[in-house]
């Protein structure tokens, strides 16, 4: 083979490699979920949920509310599931102090429901570090508003 063969040969690979790793990157682009979060301007743990989630590797963008109610009528969100943010992820919602696992775990495995649910705001959730808290739930909903739990944790 004579160098114009050997150098055209070596482009087509370089070509073929930067399409991998192009590939590649986006297909790591598309792991990292997004959130879209509906809070009050004033809310300080909602603040820091958003945080914890971004440091957790998810990417956010936050809408500061002076009333979340229609968000969560909007989304099938009952008032006794009710919390003080509601976010939207990859279609599912998620009411509250959700840890990122439930929510690694739920995208993971795409259940049939509407979402995931901290009711009210369990102390020693993630952004609601309470020392000593006790154990909460985390529960799933689906359109007409049964619940199952989904996961329970005792706070660190």
């Amino acid at each position: 083979m004579n160098r114009r063969g050997v150098f055209m040969m070596l482009l087509g690979i370089a070509a073929a490699a930067g399409s991998v790793v192009a590939a590649q990157s986006t297909r790591g682009a598309a792991k990292k979920p997004h959130l879209v979060v509906y809070k009050s301007p004033t809310c300080g743990c909602c603040t820091k949920w958003v945080e914890y989630m971004n440091a957790a590797g998810f990417t956010s963008e936050t809408n500061n509310l002076a009333d979340v109610s229609p968000i969560k009528i909007r989304h099938g969100v009952k008032p006794e599931l009710a919390s003080c943010h509601t976010t939207l992820v990859n279609g599912y919602v998620i009411e509250g102090h959700v840890p990122v696992e439930d929510i690694r775990r739920l995208l993971r495995e795409r259940p049939a429901v509407v979402g995931l649910a901290a009711p009210g705001m369990p102390a020693g959730s993630p952004g609601m570090d309470v020392p000593a808290s006790p154990p909460y739930q985390i529960l799933s909903f689906d359109k007409q508003g049964r619940t199952k739990v989904f996961a329970t944790h005792s706070p660190k």
